[in-house]
């Protein structure tokens, strides 16, 4: 048996996971999805330096899970990847969804596509929270409109704080067994620095034809995948 500790990115708490819960545990494996601190209803937990990772490697050792698959889908790419280094061996594996990875020095705002400057001033404008997107913002990602809908209910404002905080990473990513999930309606190649890392040895890539949100427009092909990444 497999723990699974299920993370989603910006604005989303435990209740992304609910379509891909019932699936995992189905299989026999224990399933733990996680909301971050200053999201969701956790949105009154102070958030500061390394407070995401600490959540999640929380979340393993208040359990005692062992036989881990950690994983972040999107932002949470880059606390999941920090924790995976955490919990030693008590990792099986990391699984990034469509997500960021963690560079030591380097935080989401820092790496943001458009330059830091204009998500520091999206922060700035919001009381120093990332607003959710709303629902128009979701188009072509391969959701219906109940899906999009979804999304949108449970999002909550991100904090600042998290989005720029800088990893902290004491070896190489590329050494941790990982799985990367490119969803392909986000974008057809992953970036430069996934790119990089999928050319060592323990790192894989898988693909799904969908958007950036799989748990909520292809939850069962991910269950399916998941699966196939228990049995490595």
């Amino acid at each position: 048996m497999t723990d699974f500790v299920l993370v989603a990115g910006a604005w989303l708490g435990a209740p992304a996971w609910d379509d891909v819960v019932p699936g995992l545990r189905a299989a026999g494996h224990g399933v733990y999805p996680v909301t971050l601190s200053g999201i969701g209803e956790k949105q009154d937990r102070p958030v500061g330096r390394q407070t995401h990772v600490a959540d999640i490697v929380h979340e393993v050792d208040r359990r005692g899970l062992r036989d881990v698959v950690l994983v972040g889908h999107s932002y949470a790419g880059i606390p999941v990847g920090q924790a995976a280094e955490r919990i030693g061996d008590r990792l099986a594996r990391v699984v990034f969804v469509d997500a960021s990875v963690p560079a030591d020095g380097e935080s989401f705002v820092s790496t943001w596509w458009q330059g830091p400057a204009a998500l520091e001033a999206e922060l700035a404008g919001n009381g120093g929270s990332w607003a959710p997107p709303a629902a128009p913002d979701f188009a072509g990602q391969g959701l219906t409109d109940a899906q999009t809908a979804r999304i949108v209910n449970g999002a909550t404002p991100h904090p600042g704080a998290a989005l720029s905080d800088p990893a902290v990473l004491s070896g190489p990513l590329g050494e941790l067994p990982a799985s990367y999930i490119k969803c392909l309606l986000d974008g057809p190649e992953p970036g430069d620095d996934v790119a990089a890392l999928l050319t060592g040895e323990r790192w894989e890539l898988i693909t799904m034809d969908t958007g950036h949100w799989p748990m909520f427009s292809r939850p069962d092909e991910l269950v399916t995948i998941l699966n196939g990444v228990a049995a490595r």
